[in-house]
């Protein structure tokens, strides 16, 4: 059924108004009377059946969404703070202060999976907007942006073979057990065994003695996989079940060292292995996700995941259609690095890539120089938002956390400047009142702004 609406039952003698006991004049409140929340419930609306009991408030799951990537936390932290935060409560739609979490963290999951990267762009769109009328980005800033790629890892072990061995033996075992498949021998003490003796053995630099403990966990594996093929067949319904569990495995027994699109992991097999060149990290495992930001302020227009690793160049057609979409504005020019030599943009803006020095003007030159303030954006993103690691499920689960964690930095940024504007106007009250002759009219002017 369609999302309700929270109660405002102004009579209530019994509970304390929120407006009451917060400051009217916070970012994070002046932030809520900016936000397009009428827009959200038009946008998520067709998403909702007309039958049923009612879901919860549009604005509430938004707003919990918002929190949670602004502050770089989980499902289950956002909601246990939002009971402490009278400030979290107002900006999600209460007027009077809750003393129980308003839904259950799972609730958060099964909303962005129905809501999807569709249509959680319309919170990236809405950041935007609101970053232009607070004066956080200027309209002209859209028509001069920087791309760029980075990595966004999975929450996944880092793979090795004597480890996601003995985790796919583990798991058949784990389904066997549980659908009633008897099965000869379940080898996970000798597996378990074998993966340690292999892990001391690669420590020690023993790396033949590592290969036969390799070769013999590869054989208890194969064992399981072809006990379980045997005992299944014939019923559909545990064919059915097994199906993708086997597959996966399967495809783990016939992967080589140097084979491309390899499997990492079993319960993320979308993650694929990327190099960017870092000398910290030669290696990340996740995918790959295109930024696009405003040149003079940082703003993301754009947080576009990819599946693979495809060149960096054939990602900025993609980039710069979601840049389109949310920003609204064809960009004039696009600042990229040497990466992105062979692109595949064919848009009517021009692409300078950094080198460049021929036919350059001055305001060029100096916008070129700004396009490696991206990797500042992007590591913002990465240490105060949730781009370090991605907790979400799938190629879906990539889609969604790109978008909400661009969303979260924009209004990171709106909320320093609602701040600096607060403190401006502040000290400019401070100034005034050590002058005698100001102006009753403009100090309470300046009162009411800030």
């Amino acid at each position: 059924m369609l999302p309700s609406r929270p109660s405002r039952n102004r009579n209530d003698l019994f509970r304390e108004r929120l407006d009451a006991i917060i400051n009217m004049r916070h970012p994070l409140v002046r932030l809520s009377g900016l936000m397009p929340w009428a827009r959200f419930d038009e946008t998520f609306g067709r998403f909702y059946r007309p039958v049923g009991r009612p879901a919860k408030p549009t604005r509430l799951m938004v707003g919990l969404h918002y929190l949670k990537h602004v502050h770089d936390l989980s499902d289950e932290e956002v909601v246990d703070r939002w009971v402490e935060n009278a400030y979290w409560q107002y900006f999600c739609g209460f007027e009077f202060f809750q003393h129980e979490a308003p839904i259950d963290a799972s609730t958060m999951t099964r909303w962005r999976k129905r809501i999807g990267p569709e249509g959680l762009e319309e919170m990236l769109k809405a950041s935007v907007e609101v970053a232009l009328d607070t004066g956080t980005a200027k309209p002209n800033s859209l028509e001069r942006i920087t791309i760029d790629t980075t990595v966004q890892p999975k929450a996944i072990a880092y793979p090795t073979d004597s480890r996601l061995y003995l985790k796919a033996i583990q798991i058949l075992v784990r389904q066997a057990k549980r659908h009633g498949v008897v099965l000869r021998q379940s080898h996970t003490r000798l597996a378990k065994a074998a993966a340690v003796r292999a892990g001391r053995y690669a420590h020690a630099r023993q790396f033949r003695r590592m290969r036969r403990e390799l070769k013999r966990l590869r054989t208890y594996l194969g064992r399981v996989f072809r006990d379980i093929s045997r005992k299944i067949a014939g019923n559909a319904e545990l064919e059915v079940r097994f199906a993708r569990l086997l597959g996966l495995v399967e495809r783990l027994l016939v992967q080589k060292p140097k084979d491309k699109n390899k499997l990492y992991s079993l319960h993320a097999p979308e993650v694929v292995c990327i190099s960017k060149g870092k000398a910290r990290t030669p290696y990340e495992f996740g995918c790959k996700v295109g930024i696009a930001t405003t040149n003079r302020e940082g703003l993301v227009l754009a947080a576009k995941s990819f599946e693979g690793n495809p060149y960096d160049g054939h990602t900025l057609a993609a980039t710069v259609d979601q840049a389109v979409e949310i920003g609204g504005v064809d960009p004039d020019r696009i600042y990229v690095d040497k990466g992105y030599r062979g692109h595949d943009y064919k848009g009517s803006g021009s692409v300078m890539i950094a080198g460049h020095r021929r036919g350059l003007t001055a305001t060029m030159k100096r916008e070129l120089k700004r396009r490696s303030a991206i990797e500042a954006t992007i590591g913002h993103m990465k240490t105060d938002g949730r781009l370090d690691r991605n907790f979400l499920l799938g190629h879906v689960g990539d889609a969604i956390n790109a978008l909400l964690v661009a969303a979260g930095h924009n209004l990171r940024l709106i909320l320093a400047t609602l701040a600096l504007w607060r403190a401006l106007i502040l000290l400019a009250l401070a100034a005034s009142a050590a002058k005698p002759d100001t102006s009753p009219r403009l100090r309470d002017h300046a009162v009411s702004m800030a």
